[in-house]
């Protein structure tokens, strides 16, 4: 999906998790997403490590980096690759509870 920058008016194509209840989709039609980024890159305190990449889906050892969400149209979500793994789910929603108090 692309997904957009935070710190300038640009958007990078990118896998993302779907954080937000289904009930904001049928309400509003928005999604709320936190951003998928490669291993590789240097990694932030909040992120988590995707465990199995076989079920997301992802093509090279990943990270979901919660402290990055954004809300987008949910027209705007090209197409579903797989699905996080339930421990690294639990994962994503603990760093999101400490970001949200």
């Amino acid at each position: 999906m692309p997904f957009p920058y935070a710190d300038r008016l640009a958007e990078k194509r990118r896998p993302a998790i779907v954080i937000s209840a289904p009930a904001l989709a049928r309400a509003h039609g928005l999604v709320w997403l936190a951003m998928v980024t490669s291993a590789a890159n240097r990694p932030w305190e909040s992120d988590v490590a995707v465990s199995d990449l076989a079920i997301t889906g992802l093509p090279a050892p990943s990270l979901v980096r919660p402290a990055k969400i954004a809300t987008v149209d949910g027209d705007r979500i090209l197409r579903k690759l797989g699905k996080l793994p339930a421990k690294d789910a639990r994962a994503v929603a603990a760093q999101l509870r400490k970001f949200f108090g």
